[in-house]
């Protein structure tokens, strides 16, 4: 049997600041939608959109407990978003390492010049 696709991806769906709200309100315990959407200033029918988007890229689950639906982070697929970001951090530890050694060699120096990014101390 085939497994259906999924509409959305982590990347989606964490590109929406409510949704990252969401996932950081899950974190913590598991909620209905009706406590949820009391955190938000839009309807609980928009609230369980943006839940619905999450559910779909496999970051939030939903079990029912009697009539009320509750929700709970399912943090696995962020190591997706781990990984692709653990890709790039090469290229900022690069860059904070520059950074050091062009700080570290101002101590020295005694001065506090930053020529290369066109910012000189005034004389005093």
């Amino acid at each position: 049997m085939a497994i259906p696709a999924q509409k959305h991806d982590v990347f989606q769906a964490i590109a929406d600041p409510t949704r990252r709200h969401l996932l950081q309100l899950l974190g913590d315990q598991e909620m209905p939608v009706t406590v949820i959407s009391g955190h938000f200033p839009m309807s609980r029918t928009a609230v369980s959109k943006h839940l619905r988007i999450l559910a779909e890229a496999g970051l939030v689950k939903e079990r029912k407990v009697g009539r009320e639906t509750r929700y709970r982070l399912e943090a696995e697929p962020l190591m997706e978003l781990k990984r692709w970001l653990s890709y790039y951090e090469r290229y900022w530890e690069n860059k904070l390492n520059v950074l050091k050694r062009f700080v570290e060699q101002d101590d020295e120096s005694g001065g506090l010049t930053f020529a290369p990014l066109g910012i000189v101390e005034p004389e005093k």
